[in-house]
Order: C-alpha cells, then structure tokens, then sequence
C-alpha cells in the first residue's frame, strides 16, 4: 500500500504512485428517559475497543481488496482521500491482472496506538499511530472517521511519518485527546486554512512552510520536471476541504496541531511537435481515456499530515501520500 510520496518522470510515476454507544448516551429521570444528543455533548468519539476493532476491520478488508484487486472488499472501510487512490490503484491492478495480485503481500500494523478526540458533533474520528511490515521504520498514521451513529468507521487519511516525528498529543484525565476546530485562530495557520495554503504556496512559493521534502525540495523538483528535453509540463493544484475531505487537527502537548488535510494535483505533459509522446506505464495506460497523440493529463489526490505551531511560526510537513486517480490524453 505504499506509493510514492514525490512525483517522478512518467515511466516511474505510474509504477511508484498506483500504488456507539458513547456518542449518544442515555440516562433515567423521575419523569421519565431524557436523551443526550451526541452531536451537542462533548463526549469520547468512540470507545478504545471499538477503535481497535475498526483497525482490526479495515486491514482485513483492505488485504482481501489487494489480493484480489477488488475495490468493492474495502470499499465500506476507506473515505476521502484514501479511498480516491486506493480505488483507483485496484482498478489498474484488476485490468493489467484480472486474476489478482499476483504479488500480493498482506498488510500487518502492529504496536497500534489510539489517539480519540473527546468532542461534539460531528464527524467523530480518532487516529491510529501503528508499525507496519511495509514501509521500512516508518510509521503508519491512519484517521478513521464517520459522520453518524449508523455509519462504520472507515479510514479517510493514511501517511507514513518518520519514526520520532509523531508529536506528543494533549490528553485530559482520561486520557481522551482535544480536537482543533478548523477555523482556530491559536497555530500558524488555521486548519481549514491549510489546503488552500499548500496549493498557493506550490505554485508561488512563501513563507507559510518550512522547507522539506514536500515542500521546497518538491517545488524545486517540479521546476526542474518543466524544462525535460522534449517534453512540456504544466501542474495545477487545487484544495480539497469539503465533505470526507474536510481537515481533521489533534491538540499537541506544546499548544500546536497535527493537521492531515487534503490536495488535488493535475500534470499535463505534451511532447514538442514532431516528437513521439512517451509510452506510459501500464499502470497509467489502465486509467487512461482517450489517445494520447501529443499530450497526457494525469490526476492525483495527495493527503498530507503536517505540524501547525501555536502562535506564529512555519508549517512542517511531515508526511505525504499521493496517488493517480486518472488520466487523459489528447
């Protein structure tokens, strides 16, 4: 389930990148049952046990997906940003290997750690900080999230982050995390703000991040992307904050916020006149519409998980996982 985190030239890119009962509580009066509305009180998002079942699901579900290469075994556990690539990466999967993966490798989290925010409203959400057996050291962050009581809770963001670069998150007696609202005026930037923010400095840099992998290192990458022999290449990027792609924040022990949010990323590269457009990868061609004569747009859904300092100061970010959603040539 790993996929490349930085965009590469056409050949690598396809290969490297397809790749409750506590919400609503219920007490007795003299005259008779008074219902707590979960979306008023300030309770746990879920139970510890609950969560851990949920993560138990989702890996399961998403290993017989993989072996398979069938986006409908997951489908009911992934959201978001997380379900636009993983959908999209078993759909290439299924027509290049009708019969399955034939590298098919099962995912295994282990020393998984829950972090569930105590709010009202919703969505209700908590996230998971595990190892993984794919990845190297790095840690898996994944954020499960629903919208109602009847809903499962299914996982609208996966990162890797390196290990030691978890924060610390603030805790009450119980335990229970804080969450951020998205408009809060305490870190740098406010967590809404951030999707909106990354595309911006993208494409005209600032100094709202810090510099970084995902950052400078990447902007300086795609600068150098556009200048290829033979090739013309041109990238959008656009916020994405609605919905099961809304930013989520956790309180971290010094008064900052560990954001994940989530971005659009189009590249459209067309080859000079006279010249021979590339031939993609098998992995692009499986999401391809229409021929690709001179030029191939291709679409990715990025989800990032970044430091927000309290006060004034620079965004890090600590993890990105992009995948290819589509593709078109003309």
């Amino acid at each position: 389930m790993i996929r490349d985190r930085d965009p590469r030239t056409l050949r690598t890119l396809g290969r490297r990148t397809l790749i409750s009962a506590s919400v609503t509580a219920l007490s007795l009066t003299a005259s008779g049952c008074v219902v707590v509305h979960g979306e008023r009180e300030i309770l746990p998002s879920t139970t510890r046990a609950e969560a851990a079942k949920a993560l138990q699901e989702f890996t399961t579900a998403y290993n017989d997906a993989d072996k398979a290469y069938d986006a409908s075994l997951d489908a009911e556990h992934t959201t978001g940003a997380l379900a636009d690539i993983d959908s999209a990466r078993l759909k290439a999967g299924q027509r290049n290997n009708p019969g399955g993966n034939p590298n098919h490798s099962p995912l295994k989290l282990t020393d998984a750690k829950f972090t569930i925010p105590k709010k009202a409203g919703w969505p209700r959400w908590f996230v998971v900080d595990a190892a993984g057996n794919k990845g190297g050291t790095a840690r898996w962050l994944l954020v499960f999230t629903r919208s109602s009581l009847d809903d499962p809770f299914q996982v609208a963001y996966l990162t890797l982050v390196a290990p030691g670069k978890v924060p610390e998150f603030k805790r009450d007696a119980d335990g229970w995390a804080e969450s951020v609202p998205v408009n809060s005026t305490s870190v740098a930037t406010k967590p809404g703000d951030l999707s909106q923010t990354y595309t911006t400095y993208l494409k005209s840099g600032g100094a709202a991040f810090a510099d970084g992998a995902h950052t400078s290192q990447w902007r300086a990458l795609r600068e150098k992307n556009t200048k290829r022999p033979g090739l013309v290449t041109q990238y959008i990027d656009e916020p994405l904050t609605n919905g099961d792609y809304g930013p989520l924040a956790l309180r971290t022990t010094d008064g900052g916020a560990l954001v994940f949010f989530t971005t659009r990323h189009y590249e459209k590269q067309t080859a000079y006149a006279g010249t021979t457009f590339p031939t993609p990868n098998k992995d692009v061609l499986a999401l391809t519409k229409g021929e690709i004569k001179q030029s191939l747009t291709l679409e990715f859904v990025s989800n990032e998980v970044a430091l927000d300092p309290k006060g004034q100061g620079k965004v890090t970010i600590l993890g990105r996982i992009q995948g290819m959603t589509s593709a078109e040539g003309s």
